[in-house]
């Protein structure tokens, strides 16, 4: 038997854990056992896996958006400072 090398805690609704130990208890594991399984046998679809990428670029290109406008704001406030002082010059 393998040794254990760590442990992941999962917060489930008491419902949801009355369900888990039932499968398990029908499956004749353990509720632990069970979860490994489940968890190991998870693949998402191609539809998940795509979306999951869409995802992934989108929130790159809202950092992207972020930092430019970031950017911008700053050129405009320094511009502003410049027509001020251009501006106070003339008076």
């Amino acid at each position: 038997m393998a040794s254990t090398s760590g442990r992941i805690i999962v917060q489930v609704t008491v419902s949801q854990k009355r369900a888990i130990a039932r499968t398990a208890r029908r499956l004749g594991l353990n509720p632990g056992e069970l979860m490994r399984q489940a968890a190991q046998g998870f693949a998402p679809s191609d539809d998940e896996r795509d979306l999951l990428a869409l995802i992934d670029r989108a929130n790159a290109s809202a950092k992207q958006a972020s930092e430019s406008l970031v950017d911008t704001l700053s050129f405009i406030q320094e511009s502003n400072k410049r027509i001020a002082a251009m501006t106070a010059g003339n008076t």
